[in-house]
């Protein structure tokens, strides 16, 4: 525990890391677990389903065959309660035993003879087959003689067999005829089965005038049964191919076994089979015990690899895991190492980087500030000279271009005068001194329409929001030179249709600035914010080009943009969005020290 504990302080895993690879270990360990259960459980029902397959289809197969012993008997009633040889060969052939019942041997009469009615039941038969004799001789006074079999050619040696002679056949007989059920034999060996392998005998009893619900057991009086002739091997090949199973089972009735597939000698047998179970079935007076087991090809067909790949994998990915947390503790404690370095030297930088961007911005305002004194005085000495050529300019001999450089010098200072204000007012965006107050925007729309001169159907607001409350001072400035832009440069100002459109979104404002003016060409559409870019052409108004970059100056330090979309000949829409309510404006934005 103390080696672990070095380790862990030596590498710095924190006790996250720990818990992080505990709780990884126990995922890994539980996948496997669940995973095991799971395929455990899947692999329980396969063998459920194989061993319910092979029951269900043996109660089905047996059920098949008593409705055709029941058809049997339904004819010989029919024809009055007896059949004659040839009637029972047709019924026989229509009946189509070899194709429409697999596994059965045939299906014949055994007549019930009286020992007084036995030589009257000889010539009868004899009649339709000279050579027809009852074997073998017995002491018991009941008579079951085999009358008719077909197919006959496979089954002949059962042709006149007292089926009364041997006990199993005898004691099933006279269960059928007691309870007018269908009932078979204990194993038996069939007279027509050369290999002597274990069979059995199907009953179903017909009597003299039918069967009578209403009249007791021993009052009915029985005429013979419809029988049919098993070999339990061949029974079974006909019911379930053994190749396309993976169980294996063996039949035994009385502790007989009648029919077993777990033979050593098979190359799927399993001597320790994955699965087993032993099942007994009530099928027609007898008990059947049927002994499942899993052969070699359900123990491949239903692997452990799973859950072991799943522990292996989980395995390997714990050791990867608990790798990549030393090598990421040791990156780590690298890396805020050089973090830290590197975070200082951040911290310097940016400190000397805002020192000179508020020097910078302290220079150009101070240096456009200084530039006016002298432009001024260049304006005013301007006038005086104007003034004092009064006269010369009235006179006669005047000449025109002294008149014209004048004027000139009068716009350029102009020009001058609105560019070193226009490069102030850039330089202190996002800087003013008084406290932001609410705006009401309606009040700052008519304000708007008494600076531009413009009519109340001229200038319009629109949208949901009634007030501003965050950064209002360059608010104000940003409308103020979008919407000033929007008359001055449009072809006939008294016609100009400005739409101010303020959405409250909760946490922004979104706001947009439409005018149907002369429109902007899409190639100008990202030049247009850049400091002294003008599209100015001639004949209309001086531009100093530094309105629209106050604008994305004031509106990108609140975490935003503005676009414009236009065309030429339809107007222009500018959009961007501003701080709604509960969001304050940027520290930078606040006054700073003159």
């Amino acid at each position: 525990m103390q080696n672990w504990r070095r380790l862990f302080s030596h590498s710095h895993l924190s006790l996250i890391h720990v818990l992080i690879i505990g709780l990884s270990l126990m995922m890994t360990l539980g996948a496997w677990y669940y995973a095991k259960a799971q395929t455990e459980t899947r692999t329980e029902n396969a063998f459920k389903a194989a061993r319910d397959q092979a029951v269900g289809l043996i109660s089905a197969r047996m059920a098949k065959y008593e409705d055709a012993l029941w058809a049997g008997v339904s004819a010989v009633q029919s024809h009055g309660g007896d059949m004659s040889y040839q009637e029972w060969k047709e019924f026989a052939r229509s009946l189509r035993v070899d194709k429409r019942y697999a596994g059965i041997n045939g299906i014949g009469i055994i007549h019930h003879v009286e020992p007084g009615d036995f030589e009257s039941y000889l010539q009868t038969r004899r009649q339709e087959r000279p050579g027809f004799a009852v074997y073998p001789d017995h002491e018991n006074s009941i008579r079951l003689p085999i009358s008719f079999i077909e197919p006959e050619d496979i089954n002949a040696a059962a042709v006149g067999l007292d089926v009364a002679h041997e006990v199993n056949r005898r004691t099933a007989a006279l269960a059928s005829s007691a309870t007018g059920e269908a009932r078979i034999t204990g194993p038996i060996v069939l007279v027509q089965d050369e290999s002597s392998t274990p069979g059995f005998l199907f009953y179903a009893p017909f009597y003299t005038g039918g069967i009578s619900t209403s009249a007791a057991p021993d009052e009915r009086h029985l005429d013979g049964m419809v029988y049919a002739p098993f070999v339990v091997r061949k029974l079974m090949a006909g019911l379930l191919s053994k190749d396309l199973r993976h169980v294996r089972f063996s039949i035994s009735d009385g502790g007989e076994t009648i029919y077993d597939e777990h033979d050593p000698a098979d190359p799927q047998f399993d001597p320790a089979p994955r699965f087993s179970e032993t099942v007994e079935m009530e099928i027609y007076g007898r008990t059947w015990t049927l002994d499942f087991r899993t052969s070699l090809g359900f123990r491949q067909a239903h692997s452990y690899s799973q859950p072991v790949l799943i522990l292996i994998g989980g395995l390997v990915i714990e050791t990867l895991v608990i790798s990549l947390l030393f090598l990421m503790a040791r990156s780590g404690r690298r890396a805020r190492a050089y973090a830290d370095r590197v975070t200082a030297d951040l911290k310097e930088k940016t400190l000397r980087l805002e020192k000179a961007h508020d020097e910078l911005e302290q220079f150009v305002y101070i240096t456009s500030h200084d530039l006016k004194t002298p432009v001024r005085g260049i304006g005013a000495l301007t006038e005086m000279i104007q003034e004092d050529l009064e006269d010369y300019f009235n006179s006669a001999d005047a000449d025109p271009d002294v008149a014209a450089n004048l004027a000139r010098i009068t716009e350029r200072v102009a020009r001058m005068n609105n560019l070193t204000q226009g490069v102030m007012e850039y330089a202190r965006t996002g800087v003013h001194s008084a406290e932001d107050a609410e705006l009401c925007l309606q009040d700052m729309i008519k304000a708007l329409r008494s600076d531009f001169g413009l009519s109340g159907t001229q200038l319009e607001l629109s949208g949901n929001a009634t007030r501003i409350t965050t950064d209002t001072f360059n608010f104000v400035r940003v409308l103020e030179n979008l919407v000033g832009n929007a008359v001055k440069y449009h072809p006939d100002p008294e016609q100009a249709q400005i739409t101010v459109t303020v959405e409250d979104k909760g946490s922004r404002y979104d706001v947009s600035v439409c005018d149907n003016g002369a429109g902007i060409a899409p190639d100008y559409h990202s030049r247009i914010f850049d400091v002294f870019q003008t599209l100015r052409r001639a004949g209309e108004p001086e531009s100093t080009g530094i309105g629209l970059a106050i604008v994305k100056k004031s509106v990108e330090q609140h975490g935003f943009e503005v676009t414009v979309e236009s065309e030429v000949g339809h107007g222009a829409e500018f959009r961007f969005s501003w701080p709604g309510q509960g969001r304050s404006a940027p520290a930078e934005h606040q006054d700073k020290a003159a």
